[in-house]
């Protein structure tokens, strides 16, 4: 019965039937008042979402960059529209940002080497979990050195040169990725791993210290730019202390994208290690001993001139000798590397934050090189201090700091024996000779500070005040058996340095950041607040009501498959004949009607 029905149809109709490989097969839409496939009529013209005469396509709209014109006379390029009246999607190509057949990433570009290739594969070690999105490392330990890591040695603990962060750790280099990370030896002359730099030597302000960081050069309160040493300098847009990438500040000093550098005083941490040279000398009384240790004491001021030398360096003053020293040739050792004179120690001494906001450093037994040296080489005795203990004398210390002149900054030292503090390169405490310990304050009140040429702006609480930078250098001497003590008290020694941060909601997405779309408010294909994660969006496998009609995680698209924007691809039902899985498309689920399942019934 059905079917003598649709022999009749067939007859009086033929533009109606579906043996004619186009026409009704596809919901009745070619042809001006044709039916839309759910039994409505829909006028000619752009925008009805039928291709009518003349046009090429026809989505649904009459508006340009959605991949068909407004006159619906072209097909955009860089799109394809093969549906009528649904959105044309962009055509497949590498870069475009959408997930495509044959892509295993895609995120905008055709760069390699960023964890998506050129032909838009993942590259190994990388993960690209979302289309259009950055890289990124897929994990640390896992020997693969990709997105923002610095090292990758095949585990994620630290302390073994390559963090569980997979960052450098300080005196380690990690040359191959996969491999364990080796030591590095700060003045060998060679910058590696974690330095900053290394110029072979263990003397501090001659810009690299002893630790192979970047020291600020500074003179007069204007310092040289120097990226990394932690001292904002006219020409740098940041310096955060290092030179390590995606922090916010880059290895050049300039601000990344995504970040907001401050200037900022370091909020009081709880101990404040400082760069600290030690050198080891053998007594007069020895053999070949040096004629300025274990010989003569008493008070002598005036040892040396009143400002450093050229190579930052006391300067010994006289041009003979003085009551306790034995001439410039012999002082010259004091202070600088000397072979079969000195053994030189670089370390760090470590000042402990007070309730009252200072950092103190305070020993009454102080022996930094306590079997080493030249007694623990063997060519020296331990000698008694005034309580019998056993202990290495005769070695002198070089220190060093940086601050921002404010104003009322303070400096005690306690000790024996000579003590000289430079600031600005000009004395300001000389307790020179050998002698019990003596204690010296310097405060930096106006009066002090023009004698020491330190200026400061007029409002230098302000934060945008431009405030000068200035060196403390404080140089001492054990020289003499029973005691040695030192004790030094910092207040208000500063230094400002930039601190950076990611902008979670400038749109940026910032080295330390999932994704910011600007609005970060975790709704559909925002980015969640904080920027550390995504929302419900299109690929993560989840059908959204109200924004998808599919989402099977991979949106690759093609036939019956669901398409890189969660709309459902070309399949059987949508009133367009696909050749190759379709013979017709009526556009219904009625078999009776001649197409049924997308498959022409012969009659």
């Amino acid at each position: 019965m059905a079917q003598g029905w649709w022999f009749a149809v067939c007859v009086a109709a033929v533009a109606g039937c579906g043996g004619g490989g186009g026409g009704a097969l596809d919901g009745g839409r070619s042809g001006d008042g044709g039916s839309d496939g759910d039994g409505g009529i829909v006028g000619p013209g752009c925008g009805n979402g039928a291709i009518d005469d003349g046009e090429v396509c026809d989505d649904g709209n009459a508006a340009s960059g959605d991949g068909c014109s407004a006159d619906c006379l072209t097909v955009e390029t860089g799109w394809y529209c093969t549906v009528q009246g649904i959105r044309c999607m962009r055509a497949q190509v590498c870069g475009n940002g959408f997930l495509e057949t044959g892509e295993t990433c895609d995120d905008r570009n055709t760069t390699p080497g960023d964890g998506c290739d050129a032909n838009c594969a993942i590259e190994p070690g990388w993960a690209c979990a979302v289309p259009g999105i950055r890289c990124t490392a897929a994990a640390c330990g896992d020997g693969i050195v990709a997105g923002f890591e610095e090292c990758d040695d095949g585990n994620s603990a630290a302390g073994d040169g390559c963090s569980a962060r997979c960052t450098l750790e300080v005196g380690h280099k990690c040359e191959a990725a996969g491999q364990p990370c080796t030591t590095t030896t700060c003045g060998d002359g060679i910058a590696e791993g974690a330095e900053q730099c290394d110029d072979g030597n263990h003397d501090l302000g001659d810009g690299c210290d002893t630790q192979c960081r970047r020291e600020p050069h500074c003179t007069n309160g204007v310092c040289d730019k120097v990226c990394g040493d932690g001292v904002l300098q006219i020409g740098e847009a940041c310096d955060d202390g290092n030179l390590r990438d995606f922090d916010g500040c880059s290895s050049t000093c300039e601000i990344e994208s995504g970040f907001s550098c401050t200037l900022v005083t370091p909020a009081a941490p709880t101990t404040l290690p400082v760069s600290i040279v030690y050198r080891d000398f053998r007594g007069f009384d020895l053999t070949n001993g040096h004629p300025d240790f274990e010989h003569a004491n008493g008070d002598d001021p005036g040892i040396v001139t009143d400002t450093l030398g050229s190579d930052h360096k006391p300067v010994y003053a006289s041009s003979t000798t003085t009551a306790t020293t034995h001439g410039a040739v012999a002082f010259q050792s004091w202070y600088r590397d000397t072979i079969d004179v000195n053994m030189t120690y670089a370390e760090q001494l470590v000042l402990s934050r007070t309730p009252a906001g200072t950092y103190v450093y305070a020993n009454t037994a102080f022996f930094p090189l306590d079997g080493r040296g030249f007694v623990g080489a063997g060519t020296e005795p331990s000698r008694k201090d005034d309580k019998g203990v056993l202990h290495n004398f005769s070695f002198t210390s070089e220190l060093r700091y940086w601050f921002d002149f404010k104003g009322g900054e303070a400096l005690t030292f306690l000790g024996d024996d000579d003590v000289w503090v430079f600031i600005n390169n000009k004395r300001a405490v000389d307790i020179g000779g050998v002698h019990n310990a003596e204690s010296k304050t310097v405060t930096l009140d106006d009066i002090t500070a023009a004698t020491l040429g330190l200026s400061k702006p007029a409002n230098p609480d302000d934060p945008n005040a431009q405030l000068s930078t200035y060196e403390v250098a404080l140089f001492q001497a054990e020289r003499h058996t029973q005691r040695s003590q030192y004790t030094l008290t910092l207040k208000g020694f500063n230094a400002k340095h930039s601190q950076c941060s990611s902008v979670c909601g400038d749109g940026i997405t910032a080295s330390d950041e999932v994704c910011d779309d600007g609005k970060n408010d975790g709704t559909y294909g925002s980015c969640v607040p904080g920027c550390k994660g995504f929302g419900p969006r299109c690929g993560d496998g989840i059908v959204q009501a109200g924004y998808e009609t599919c989402d099977d995680g991979i949106n690759k698209g093609g036939y019956d498959s669901c398409t890189p924007t969660c709309t459902v691809g070309p399949h059987c039902g949508d009133g367009h004949i696909d050749p190759g899985h379709e013979t017709c498309d009526d556009g219904n689920t009625d078999p009776t009607d001649g197409c049924d399942k997308c498959q022409q019934i012969v009659q």
